[in-house]
């Protein structure tokens, strides 16, 4: 403000009153706060050792080591800013890009807000796969049957996709390994006209 004043030579009551500041705001540079740095090194830390863990139960991590802060503030520096950093890091390593989605709008993006958890819990939390070929088929399994068979409360529990011309077996979830074959009856003898 002082530079204001020097360069417009005006009061700076003035000058604040035009601009609809207050003078507080003109002399008080924001600082954080000094334990700032240490604290989120120990939410990192935290957020690396507990990876599934949301602000809350890091927070009461936090106050067990002796901390003494709430919520918000863990939850200010927490879940989307390191995540997001991780996730640029690796981005940048594999020298691949992004595709952003435009400022203001995220409903571009509400498919795959809404696909990703629902295949981390149906298919990714109870799943190991040992090779890439066991995985692909897995998923392009699960995939037939997230499109045709599994019911959406969005559409009123139908199937985005259904097969309709041509008979598949189910495709999730996969026949159990050693099961035996299902029971077939023996043909029925027609009778015949002599």
């Amino acid at each position: 403000m002082e530079h204001v004043r020097c360069v417009l030579d005006l009061p700076e009551r003035r000058v604040c009153r035009v601009l609809e500041q207050h003078r507080s705001t003109q002399r008080k540079i924001p600082q954080g706060r000094e334990d700032e740095a240490r604290l989120s090194a120990d939410i990192i830390e935290l957020a690396r050792q507990y990876r599934r863990y949301g602000y809350r139960r890091i927070a009461e991590l936090l106050r067990q080591a002796g901390w003494l802060m709430n919520d918000k503030r863990v939850e200010r520096m927490r879940g989307p800013e390191f995540a997001a950093k991780a996730v640029q890091e690796w981005i940048h390593g594999v020298r691949a890009s992004t595709a952003c989605i435009a400022p203001g709008r995220p409903w571009e993006n509400g498919y795959i807000e809404s696909f990703n958890p629902r295949m981390r819990d149906e298919l990714l939390d109870g799943e190991i796969f040992y090779t890439l070929r066991e995985a692909r088929t897995v998923i392009e399994s699960w995939r037939r049957h997230f499109n045709g068979v599994r019911p959406h409360s969005s559409i009123g529990y139908q199937a985005p996709a259904p097969e309709t011309t041509v008979f598949l077996p189910p495709a999730w979830p996969a026949p159990l390994v050693g099961a035996a074959p299902p029971a077939r009856l023996p043909p029925v003898q027609r009778p015949t006209l002599h």
